[in-house]
């Protein structure tokens, strides 16, 4: 089969699954698996994929996002090991910004008790002052979908503080574009928390890599990226001075 050929069918699996395995494609191609590694490469070289551990998966659409219940049963597990992972971070006493995302969420059950936590996300509150710790909420209109407050009363009061870490999730993390989120306006308020932190961490499961969302809030040398060794094959193309920390399984 030609190369040409072998991309429109890799392609074509594609628009019916959300995911295709290695194996899968070179057995209705009737080639080996590294010629398919090869293909996978070149597509996503192409941005028409994206490779995931043992195969290819479909790239997301730009303004996509899932609801927090959706997204707090996703990769469950996973998310708990990087919230643990992101939550040694912190330290007796520290100031920290925790932002909506279902991954920041997973960090609340490793916090100490001792640290100040201001958060935009609703969801965490209940689970933070359980922990014990002083929770401050930022002002700003309730988005429905992520439970996360944004516009300009959560930009005015976060400008009040200052912080040792703050902790966001992400849509998308590229080697070319960057961290991005699919709503404007949470990407403003992930921007501020960067800039008001002393250190920043991006929390992403292997299924944020070499996506692009909408909006962008950051570069990728301005954030620490957490993960999981799930997200080997896509860490492949990013450039060498990625500040990555890789839990492995």
């Amino acid at each position: 089969m030609l190369e040409s050929e072998r991309h429109h069918l890799i392609l074509k699996l594609l628009t019916h699954n959300q995911t295709v395995r290695l194996q899968e494609i070179a057995d209705e191609t009737g080639s080996s698996e590294s010629t398919i590694r090869r293909d996978l490469i070149e597509l996503e070289r192409q941005k028409k994929l994206k490779r995931v551990h043992g195969g290819a998966a479909k790239l997301q659409g730009k303004l996509q996002e899932s609801t927090m219940s959706e997204k707090t049963s996703k990769n469950l597990q996973i998310k708990q090991q990087i919230g643990c992972l992101a939550a040694s971070h912190i330290e007796e006493g520290d100031t920290v910004y925790l932002d909506a995302g279902s991954t920041v969420f997973e960090m609340i059950p490793f916090l100490p008790s001792s640290i100040i936590v201001v958060t935009n996300g609703i969801s965490h509150t209940d689970a933070l002052l359980a922990r014990g710790c002083k929770t401050i909420l930022t002002g700003g209109i309730a988005k429905p979908s992520t439970k996360a407050l944004v516009g300009r009363g959560a930009v005015h009061s976060l400008q009040h503080y200052r912080f040792d870490k703050c902790f966001l999730g992400v849509n998308g993390i590229h080697p070319d574009y960057g961290f991005t989120t699919p709503d404007e306006e949470e990407a403003q308020i992930k921007e501020l928390a960067i800039k008001l932190s002393r250190e920043a961490f991006i929390l992403a499961d292997h299924s944020k890599f070499q996506e692009v969302a909408f909006a962008k809030f950051a570069d990728l040398p301005q954030a620490v990226v957490l993960t999981t060794s799930e997200s080997s094959e896509s860490l492949q193309t990013f450039p060498k001075n990625t500040k990555l920390e890789v839990l492995e399984a």
